[in-house]
C-alpha cells in the first residue's frame, strides 16, 4: 500500500467484512449532482451549528469512551438536541473507528463545540442556541427520510446559515454527507470535517476538509490545541471561499512522522484466523444489542 496516499475505506471495510464472512458488500450512497449553497454574508454575521455522530455518554450502557471496544449498547437511534452555551459529554464507541491509533480521550477531536463557542465569543461568527446529533444508521432511507428531517427542522428553527459536520465511522461519513445535501438543498451551507475522503467524495457534498488522520479524529489531534484550530480555521474558511459544490481541501497537517498506521485499519491480512472469527461473534452480538434497543425505542415511542 502506498501510505502517503489516503486509505480507501470503502474497499477496505468491503473486504474486512468479507474476511469476517458477510456477503452482500455494502454499497454506499451515490449521486452526480452536487447542491450548493453559498454564504448569504460574512461570517461573522452568520449563525452556524454543529452536526455530529457521536453519542451522549449513557451511564450504566457499558464501556465507553477511552480504550472501549464496539459497544452497541450506546447507540442512539434519533437525532438529538444539545444547548450551545454548555459543555457535554460526547464519547465515540462506534463499530469501525481507527481504535489502535485513536485514544479516545480528547473528545475535543470530534466534538469542536468549545472552541466554536470560544470563538463565537470573540465575534468570529454566532452560534446557533443548539448544535445536533445524528444517528449512524446504514439504511440511506432511514437517514434521508426520517432522521435527516428533524436536524433541518430544528437547524431551520434557530436561523442556521451554515453548519460544521464532524463524521467518525465511515458510515457516519455518508450519514453526514446524505446530511450536508439536505441542508444545502434547504439554503443552509455546510462543510464537512472527515477523514475517510472517498465515502464524502462518492456521496457527493459542497465543501469537505479532509484530515489524513485515523477515524475519530477529523476535528484535529488529541490534546493539541494548536491542531484543533489550525482544522477548524480551514473548515471555515473552506465554508466562505468555495465557489462550487464538490470543493475538497485537504488539511497539510500529518498525523505523525510515519505513515505505518494506515495499513493496520481493518486488513484481514494482520488478523489471525481465530481473531477474525471472535470478531465476527462480538460484531454478531453487537447487532444483536443494538437491533434490541432500537425495538425498544420504537415500542416506547
Amino acid at each position: 500500500m502506498d501510505t502517503d496516499r489516503p486509505i480507501p475505506y470503502m474497499q477496505r471495510t468491503r473486504e474486512w467484512y468479507a474476511a469476517l464472512g458477510y456477503g452482500n458488500p455494502y454499497r454506499y450512497a451515490h449521486f452526480e449532482d452536487v447542491p450548493f449553497q453559498p454564504l448569504a454574508r460574512p461570517l461573522r454575521d452568520c449563525v452556524l451549528t454543529l452536526v455530529t455522530t457521536a453519542a451522549p455518554y449513557q451511564p450504566g450502557n457499558g464501556a465507553q469512551g477511552p480504550g472501549a471496544p464496539y459497544n452497541a449498547a450506546a447507540k442512539f437511534f434519533t437525532p438529538y438536541s444539545l444547548d450551545t452555551a454548555r459543555d457535554h459529554d460526547l464519547r465515540i464507541s462506534h463499530v469501525a473507528i481507527d481504535r489502535q491509533h485513536a485514544s479516545m480521550e480528547d473528545s475535543n477531536c470530534w466534538f469542536p463545540l468549545p472552541l466554536m463557542r470560544r470563538w463565537a465569543q470573540q465575534g468570529r461568527f454566532q452560534l446557533a442556541a443548539r448544535c445536533h446529533g445524528a444517528p449512524t444508521n446504514r439504511s440511506q432511507r432511514h437517514t434521508v427520510e426520517v432522521d435527516v428531517p428533524v436536524i433541518l427542522q430544528r437547524c431551520l428553527e434557530d436561523g442556521v446559515d451554515a453548519a460544521v459536520l464532524v463524521p467518525n465511522c465511515p458510515v457516519c461519513h455518508q450519514t453526514l454527507s446524505l446530511t450536508a445535501r439536505a441542508l444545502e438543498a434547504a439554503g443552509i451551507a455546510t462543510v464537512i470535517m472527515g477523514c475517510a475522503l472517498d465515502i464524502v467524495e462518492h456521496v457527493g457534498v459542497p465543501r469537505l476538509l479532509f484530515s489524513d488522520f485515523p477515524l475519530g479524529n477529523a476535528a484535529g489531534k488529541p490534546h493539541d490545541g494548536t491542531s484543533q484550530e489550525a482544522t477548524l480555521a480551514l473548515a471555515l474558511d473552506l465554508l466562505q471561499t468555495a465557489t462550487g459544490p464538490r470543493t475538497t481541501v485537504q488539511s497539510p497537517q500529518r498525523w505523525s512522522v510515519s505513515a505505518d498506521w494506515k495499513p493496520d485499519y481493518c486488513n484481514p491480512e494482520r488478523a489471525s484466523p481465530a481473531e477474525l472469527a471472535r470478531l465476527r461473534a462480538d460484531f454478531d452480538a453487537g447487532k444483536e444489542t443494538a437491533r434490541a434497543r432500537r425495538d425498544l425505542g420504537a415500542e416506547r415511542r
